[in-house]
């Protein structure tokens, strides 16, 4: 940034009204990214317990110094306002390694030399489990077959599981009794694949519906363990920037988790919840689960911990081969699709859709479900218009798209309108862009991720990772370094290739920057409690090892934290 910027930045934030305050700490000599509408750059910000109480130039922050004030020299450090991860699951996430370390793995000969490995120390009999290894991850894009899993596992029930699909050995479909005479039961909606005999080849779409596991034999975590493993993962958050987090899919177990960890002062992130909600049953038995969390008193605002959203499934995904499409995918061997008129699946009609989608507004719920193909998002649109139009506005309750990965310029125009917001994880189009090109094309990519046309259109995007497994930010699954998601909008380069996948998508620093902070408070309603450096705003903030404005594109992944402060207090 050159002077002349520096010095109107410096005047505008200057301009900000602060608090007649006697401060615990003032922070001077920093380049402090406020992330305020105007993006404007200070020098110093002043805190009194968990607030800011002042931001703008030395001097001005200076003159709030009382005696006991603690003054900090930044030393020219870039400090920007904490972190926020749209999309994680916690509570399963830091279990995920809790019997036993689990490899990466790049290829068909890792999967199947780990569940050989497995058969040296799990009971003959006893199911091996492997889960979130996505077949578009993997150098041969493709399921381990049948044969592959029976060769690898002779003596054990296998089950291999990538997104809401598996792929099984001969012992678990015979576990399950999925044969040839094998029919799915009727409103289900899960696919077995099944071969030219009609012999099933052990893919099966939506398993988990139709396949029961038994034991593993691994060992069993107590509460402790629950507790003492979510507090390493919020630590390793805090580590790489983050201090708000969007849990979305929490159960009631986790809840009670978050809980004890807030009643103990070791919740080290704030969490926003939305709560697993199930579409089936009667319209009666929906209403009435929808009024239980309304009136959980956790509903009732509170900036560590609200349970403030639902969360539900329209379609499969990506990763899989089953996210809902409004064209066919195409027959494909990455994806063992045979079908030239598949087109992913769906698991809720429009009239429960909107039926959901009305009841969860008007309880104060932030609704919000996992659509990853077009035709899902396009489904959920339809939905949320439709209460628009038909029952009240609905922009204020922010209904929310999650994943959103495969869009449309009509879908986006139509989100604008109402004030749909929505969720997307940057590390999908590093990890997968290259096979998706493949399966796709240029043309059925154009919408992809399309960060560009989503901020030309005003249209409230956050950055989030979908963080499933592991503890740490590169090896995870999904990796959680908000730093690599921002690179990753920045350059929009998928590995594996030397190509950009729609570069015309990319967008600058400083929106790659608003869709880990403001813009991710905004899809949690806290806009004016954190996400900018302003006063009056809680002292979430970081301080950074390198300058994010300054170095070079190819740096922006390897940004270090130096100190995270949640509230006023260091947590890294």
């Amino acid at each position: 940034m050159n002077q002349i910027c520096l010095s109107l930045s410096l005047f505008l934030v200057s301009c900000l009204p602060v608090y007649a305050a006697a401060p615990d700490i003032v922070f001077v000599n920093g380049k402090i990214v406020t992330v305020d509408d105007d993006f404007s750059i200070a020098e110093a910000f002043a805190i009194e317990d968990d607030r800011i109480v002042g931001v703008g130039s030395n001097a001005d922050i200076l003159k709030l110094k009382t005696e006991t004030s603690k003054v900090v020299d930044l030393q020219g450090r870039t400090v920007l306002p904490g972190l926020i991860d749209s999309h994680v699951h916690p509570t399963g996430a830091s279990m995920f390694e809790f019997d036993h370390p689990v490899p990466v793995m790049e290829t068909m000969d890792d999967v199947l030399q780990y569940i050989r490995e497995r058969t040296q120390v799990v009971e003959k009999g006893k199911w091996i489990s492997l889960s979130q290894v996505f077949i578009t991850r993997l150098r041969e894009q493709r399921y381990p077959t049948r044969a592959e899993l029976d060769e690898a596992a002779p003596d054990h029930p296998v089950y291999f599981r990538t997104g809401p699909d598996a792929a099984l050995n001969s012992l678990a479909l015979a576990a399950n009794k999925i044969d040839k005479e094998f029919k799915v039961p009727e409103g289900n909606g899960a696919i077995v694949e099944r071969d030219e005999s009609g012999e099933p080849t052990g893919v099966i779409r939506k398993a988990g519906s139709l396949v029961k596991r038994g034991e593993t034999g691994e060992k069993k975590p107590t509460d402790i363990d629950r507790k003492n493993r979510l507090k390493e993962l919020l630590a390793d958050y805090n580590k790489v920037g983050l201090t708000s987090i969007s849990d979305r899919n929490t159960s009631a177990s986790g809840m009670g988790l978050y809980q004890e960890l807030k009643g103990a002062g070791e919740l080290t992130c704030r969490v926003y919840a939305y709560r697993a909600f199930s579409a089936s049953g009667t319209s009666e038995s929906i209403a009435d689960r929808m009024k239980r969390l309304a009136d959980d008193p956790l509903h009732a605002y509170n900036n560590m911990l609200w349970s403030r959203g639902i969360k539900l499934f329209l379609d499969g995904g990506m990763l899989t081969g089953s996210a809902y499409m409004r064209e066919p995918w195409g027959v494909s061997e990455i994806y063992s699709i045979t079908d030239p008129n598949y087109r992913g699946t769906k698991y809720i009609e429009a009239d429960r859709l909107y039926e959901i989608a009305k009841l969860a507004l008007e309880n104060d719920l932030q609704i919000t479900a996992h659509s990853v193909g077009d035709g899902a998002v396009h489904a959920l649109v339809d939905a949320y218009e439709r209460v628009n139009s038909d029952d009240f506005p609905v922009r204020d309750g922010r209904p929310c798209i999650t994943h959103c990965n495969f869009m449309s310029a009509d879908a986006i125009d139509r989100m604008a309108k109402i004030g749909i917001v929505a969720d997307l994880q940057p590390a999908w189009l590093l990890l997968d862009g290259a096979t998706l090109q493949k399966q796709f094309g240029d043309k059925r990519t154009e919408y992809f991720q399309p960060y560009q046309t989503l901020f030309q259109k005003n249209v409230v995007v956050g950055g989030g990772s979908d963080h499933m497994q592991k503890i740490g930010g590169l090896r995870s699954v999904n990796p959680y370094n908000p730093f690599l998601g921002m690179w990753i909008t920045l350059t929009r380069q998928p590995r594996w290739t030397d190509q950009p996948l729609h570069p015309e998508q990319r967008i600058n620093r400083e929106q790659a920057i608003r869709l880990y902070t403001i813009n991710n408070a905004y899809l949690t309603f806290e806009e004016k409690e954190k996400g900018s450096l302003e006063s009056g705003k809680l002292a979430d903030f970081i301080i950074l090892k390198q300058d994010i404005l300054e170095c070079r594109v190819e740096e922006i992944k390897e940004i270090e934290v130096k100190e995270t402060w949640l509230g006023g207090k260091r947590v890294y």
